[in-house]
């Protein structure tokens, strides 16, 4: 079967999680910017988590570049990813009217890990379909950045029971890392 649905899907899920999450951020009453402050850390946490799908949006989409059919286990893997995506605007939302409290920290952090772990059973999915020599596996090569991401995470969701703002550090530091492009499969593909 081929791979137009799966990333249509994919792509409908994650513009109907951003735009769940915009509309669960309330209007201020008041007509003045200091009405928008008690809003910030509301703001604040939206703008993360559209950092985090869009990093997600974008290397899903050039992770499927790599393959040319898509298997029953991927498809049961693409679903178990959106699952953990689909809980970013309720983490989200919590962390946000909370003022970043250490449990709502926490959770977040949790759902953030388990979406790293989708993501790389997806990924496994891929190169276990597409042979051991597979474009993707050639591509990813050691992937530091995945094997990294979900230690941080590990280490953001701990800390966040001793301090939430370091947790919230470890999640930004996380998105950085991943902010800056990753090319490697962007290098494979035109080489194809």
């Amino acid at each position: 079967m081929g791979k137009n649905r799966l990333e249509a899907f994919f792509d409908g899920v994650v513009a109907i999680i951003i735009t769940i999450m915009v509309l669960e951020m309330k209007v201020p009453h008041g007509d003045s910017l200091d009405a928008l402050i008690p809003l910030l850390p509301v703001v604040l946490s939206y703008v993360l988590s559209f950092i985090y799908l869009g990093i997600y949006w974008n290397n899903h989409h050039h992770m499927l570049h790599t393959c040319k059919q898509v298997t029953g286990a991927m498809l049961w893997a693409n679903l178990h990813l959106l699952f953990w995506l689909s809980l970013i605007p309720f983490t989200t939302g919590w962390m946000g009217e909370n003022h970043f409290a250490r449990v709502p920290a926490a959770l977040y952090g949790l759902v953030l890990l388990m979406a790293s772990i989708a993501y790389w059973i997806l990924q496994q999915q891929i190169i276990a379909s597409q042979g051991e020599h597979s474009l993707l596996q050639q591509a990813i090569g050691r992937d530091w950045k995945g094997k990294l991401s979900p230690v941080l995470y590990s280490t953001g969701i701990l800390s966040a029971f001793l301090s939430q703002w370091l947790a919230v550090a470890v999640y930004i530091g996380v998105a950085l890392l991943w902010l800056v492009p990753d090319r490697r499969i962007e290098r494979m593909t035109q080489h194809e």
